[in-house]
């Protein structure tokens, strides 16, 4: 019985996925609002199709492993709420360490970039999914094994979870209360799923906020006339969406970091490992770096965005590419530097 829970889970949340896109595209369409595109929205099936096959491909061997580890397990727990609740608190917690490294290593972030291309915030985004990451996502979840949680368990707990993740792409909700301080809501993923630099690698939950706000990477999503509207995708957007380009493109582009001629060893290994946009002689810039120069007076002192002084500052090109980035006074309209 075990094995089908999954499968329940699909079966179960398929028809809630299918009702909230109508409703989402109807009310997109009734508001004038640009919400979907449909090439869009076909890349996104074709990005879960093809991270469903990877994860279904591998999944044997991934079992196999976490099996492994929890015939060895070091806990065993005889009350089956502290189980389940313990079993949620630390899945999430481990998922936040897992999806921020995908933001903070440049390697695994050529693995995640690929949720992150699109340039519309929908339900369907949520489906748009990392494509290699089933291959290592698992090494994560091995001290849960360890502690005494089923791996089978562990998948199904990861999966219904993944059903709150996918509902948090939406631009229809804006605030849920009290929820907030708990909850990853969709303002928190709207902030996650930004361009803008102070948004940038910023709520790295799927469930909880909380982890966020231990290790400082909470952002609130702020008032478009106090920062900037919200910009989704990457802060240069694709100039091909092949769906070959749409995997492979940060791939191709390590490729040629690693071939340079004028880097030393040590160099190419920043290259892979280190953060998104490092370059050894500042050609392209961090996440940190952009929104430093998105206004160096403010950021430095962490003061409230109501102080800033209108600037625009023209960002270089980053590994999570950028284009100039306005910065709006309060009360001001916004105005795109082109």
């Amino acid at each position: 019985m075990e094995p089908l829970r999954e499968y329940f889970l699909i079966l179960l949340s398929t028809p809630v996925y299918i009702v909230i896109i109508g409703i989402e595209i109807l009310l997109s369409n009734y508001s004038h609002k640009k919400i979907y595109g449909w090439k869009d929205t076909t890349r996104n099936i074709y990005l879960m199709l093809l991270n469903s096959g990877v994860d279904i491909l591998f999944r044997t061997v991934y079992l196999v492993i976490l099996d492994y580890f929890y015939d060895r397990h070091l806990v065993s727990f005889g009350n089956v709420i502290t189980y389940w609740l313990l079993l949620l608190l630390l899945e999430d917690f481990l998922y936040y360490w897992l999806h921020r490294f995908d933001h903070e290593i440049r390697f695994f972030w050529a693995v995640h970039v690929t949720h992150h291309s699109s340039e519309h915030m929908n339900f369907t985004v949520g489906f748009r999914s990392s494509v290699f990451q089933p291959l290592y996502r698992f090494v994560y979840f091995i001290p849960l094994a360890l502690l005494g949680f089923k791996p089978l368990d562990i998948l199904f707990l990861y999966s219904a979870t993944q059903i709150w993740g996918i509902l948090v792409h939406t631009e229809l909700i804006k605030k849920m209360g009290w929820l907030e301080n708990i909850l990853v809501t969709p303002s928190h993923h709207r902030v996650h799923h930004a361009s803008n630099p102070k948004y940038l690698d910023k709520n790295m939950g799927m469930f909880l906020i909380i982890w966020d706000k231990m290790f400082g990477t909470f952002q609130p999503e702020l008032p478009a006339e106090h920062y900037q509207p919200i910009k989704y995708g990457l802060t240069q957007p694709l100039t091909r969406k092949t769906p070959l380009h749409i995997v492979f493109h940060e791939w191709k582009a390590i490729w040629q970091d690693l071939h340079r001629n004028d880097v030393t060893w040590k160099q190419k290994v920043a290259y892979l490992f280190g953060p998104p946009g490092w370059s050894h002689d500042g050609s392209r810039h961090t996440s940190e770096e952009l929104r430093q120069q998105e206004n160096p007076l403010y950021n430095s002192n962490n003061r409230d965005v109501e102080n800033r002084r209108d600037i625009n500052v023209a960002l270089p090109p980053t590994g999570k590419e950028s284009k100039s980035i306005p910065l709006i006074p309060p009360g001001s309209m916004y105005r795109a530097t082109e």
